[in-house]
């Protein structure tokens, strides 16, 4: 079994995000990166199959600038054995990811897709189903439990409701929620290793897609301080201020 894990390189989650002045963005400049940590748990999932002998070869692939190779190098230090570099100087929508992703799975024929829930940058939780949608394959998101059969997966979701479990066939698309497992850190030793691992570098005009935004981002803004609290001096003030001011009754 081949599994293919896609990752994605963002501002560290301890990082503090600050607006640009003309909010057309927000500072990456001189600003820690890391792996988006949903997709950390995408590669540890597909490195527990691989050390339970249910798969034989773990792909790590990435869409981004030159220094997103870094998230790939991780992903080898953590156990993926090779690694693809989709080089591509701006941002590509979620669609422009799916669709590279698609060419790539074409071409490397896994037999499982891992990747994150959604990516902590811009949470849009979209690219996963895309590539389900543009393959033509089943799809288990937000998974939290994932147990391999011999043509099938039985993935459990986490719902609205609580946890849902269905079975889905082979080839298929997971996206990975953070309870589902534990990620490693990478060892030194590994580290090293990782350095001899090949990655595949390609660029994005040459897959041949249309990546072109559909989007068009207005404007980026801080979200408002939240105020103090205030004290009631009865229950039926507190009954007022719900009705009244916050209209939740």
């Amino acid at each position: 079994m081949k599994i293919l894990v896609a990752v994605k390189r963002v501002i560290d989650y301890n990082v503090q995000i600050r607006v640009k002045e003309d909010g057309s963005g927000v500072q990456t400049d001189n600003v820690k990166m890391s792996t988006n940590p949903p997709d950390d748990n995408a590669i540890e999932e597909a490195v527990k199959l691989k050390e339970s002998g249910k798969a034989k070869e773990i792909i790590a692939i990435t869409v981004g600038e030159e220094k997103a190779q870094e998230t790939v190098r991780k992903a080898l230090a953590v156990g993926a054995d090779r690694g693809i570099h989709v080089k591509a100087d701006s941002y590509i929508e979620p669609l422009g990811v799916a669709k590279i992703l698609k060419k790539v799975v074409e071409k490397e024929k896994p037999d499982i897709v891992f990747m994150g829930k959604q990516a902590i940058d811009d949470d849009c939780n979209q690219t996963g189903q895309m590539l389900s949608a543009l393959l033509g394959w089943s799809q288990g998101t937000f998974a939290s439990k994932i147990e391999l059969k011999d043509k099938s997966v039985q993935v459990t979701r986490e719902v609205d409701e609580g946890l849902e479990t269905i079975e889905i066939n082979l080839p298929t698309i997971i996206t990975c929620d953070l309870r589902l497992n534990e990620p490693r850190y990478a060892s030194l030793p590994n580290i090293m290793k990782a350095k001899k691992k090949p990655i595949e570098q390609i660029i994005v005009k040459d897959l041949d897609v249309d990546i072109s935004n559909r989007i068009q981002q207005l404007k980026v803004e801080e979200p408002p301080k939240r105020k103090g609290g205030i004290k009631v001096a009865n229950v039926a003030e507190l009954v007022s201020k719900l009705k009244n001011e916050a209209k939740v009754i």
